[in-house]
Order: C-alpha cells, then structure tokens, then sequence
C-alpha cells in the first residue's frame, strides 16, 4: 500500500518523490502505477461530467477524457524526449515519463476533487454554457499545477541531480503551449463531453469552427439566457 501511495509524494514530499526516480527499478514501476491512477480519476471525472445529459453521455465521456489526456501525451511526449535529449538531457525516459506524468496525477487528482461542486451546479443550473465553461476553468486551474508540478521535477533535475540542461527549462516552457495547442485541438475533435439536452445523443460531433471561437461563445451565451436553449449555441461547443 505504501508502495502504491508514493505516487502521491509529489504533492507534499516532491523531493524524495523526484529523488526515487533514481531507482530504474522504481521507475519503471511507477510509470504504470501513475497511468493507472489518471485513467482511474480521470474516467470519474468524465462519468460526473457526461452525467448532466445522461447514462449514455456519462459512459462516453468517462472514456472520452482519459483518451483525451493520454493521446495529447502519445502526440506531445515524444518530441519532448527527443529535443531534451539532444541538447544534452542524461535523463532516461521513465524518469522523464515519471516527472511529466507525476503533473498527470496531480491534474487528475485536482480535478476529481471539483467533482462535488461540478454535481452541486448541475443540480441546481440549467445553464449549459455556464456548466461548459465551469469544467473549462476546472481543466485551466488543474493545468496550472500540473506546469508547477513538472518544472518542480525538472528544476530537481537540473539543480540537484545534473541530469536535465538549463536550456530544457526554456524549451518545455514552449513545449506546454504546443501540448496546450494539442489538446484543446484534440479535445474540439472528441466533443460533445457534457452535451446538450436540447440535442440527441452523438458520439462526434461535426468538425466546424474550433475550440477558441467555442470558448468565447459560451462566455457570451451565459450572460445572454435567450440563446442558452437554443440548439444553434451548442453544435459549435466544445463540450
């Protein structure tokens, strides 16, 4: 048990967490052990948010948003690797993995913990654009951790382990716009997540407009309650 709960070191004990990840042994055992608890938090999260329209929508989105954290990180990881290891990065890739996963779990931990408020407005609001934009500001806040979290390792890395240049700071600064990029692109191709009840149930949505234009369609929705039922709002949602 305490084996398994050293996947929660790097909230409160990221040194000793970071640290650890010297052991290859340990290393490689705790990439699966960090995979497996962001599916499992994640897939809750996404029960709880799909739920507002549903069963259906509430089991697809439970598998929509683990596919969606884990593709982002198939697309991303790789040039992440590459690029620091050429610049001079001694760090092998389960540590590597370890430390940007380790940001994984505290993302996936920070946004189940939302779960009760995100239940909490969805009992007692209909508004749909208010509730797309709630789990939005959920993702943006969790996402400010996880950054915090990742450069903590690296930084750890760098300074007190002389296995990750100074330059990869910089670089994984760029990286984590691309990711951001990435994701929101991915996450506009896997919606409905919440889904309108003024709509029938889809999978996938039709591929039209983008994430952005989205974002800022649901702001003006939510301060104009006219438009929230209509189902026009909701097909260039990202959620």
């Amino acid at each position: 048990m305490k084996t398994n709960l050293s996947v929660f070191k790097v909230f409160q004990h990221g040194d000793e967490f970071f640290e650890m990840l010297g052991n290859s042994e340990f290393a490689r055992k705790n990439v699966i052990r960090q995979v497996l608890f962001i599916l499992l938090f994640t897939l809750l999260y996404g029960l709880v948010m799909g739920s507002y329209n549903g069963f259906l929508q509430s089991m697809v989105a439970g598998l929509k948003i683990p596919c969606l954290i884990f593709l982002s990180l198939l697309i991303c990881f790789p040039a992440l690797f590459v690029i620091q290891y050429m610049i001079g990065s001694t760090m092998t890739l389960w540590q590597m993995a370890n430390i940007i996963l380790s940001g994984f779990v505290v993302f996936s931990t920070i946004a189940l913990s939302f779960a009760p408020i995100v239940v909490f407005f969805m009992i007692t609001s209909e508004n749909y654009a208010f509730l797309k934009l709630l789990h939005v500001a959920i993702f943006a806040f969790s996402g400010v951790f996880t950054i915090r979290t990742i450069i903590r390792g690296l930084s750890y890395s760098c300074e007190k382990k002389n296995i990750y240049p100074k330059l990869g700071m910089s670089i994984f600064k760029i990286w984590i716009f691309i990711f951001a990029f990435v994701s929101s692109q991915l996450a506009w191709n896997l919606r409905p997540f919440v889904g309108s009840r003024d709509l029938p149930f889809e999978l996938f949505r039709v591929r039209e407009s983008n994430f952005y234009v989205a974002v800022i369609q649901s702001a003006a929705d939510l301060f104009d309650p006219g438009t929230d039922a209509a189902p026009a709002s909701h097909v260039t949602s990202p959620n």
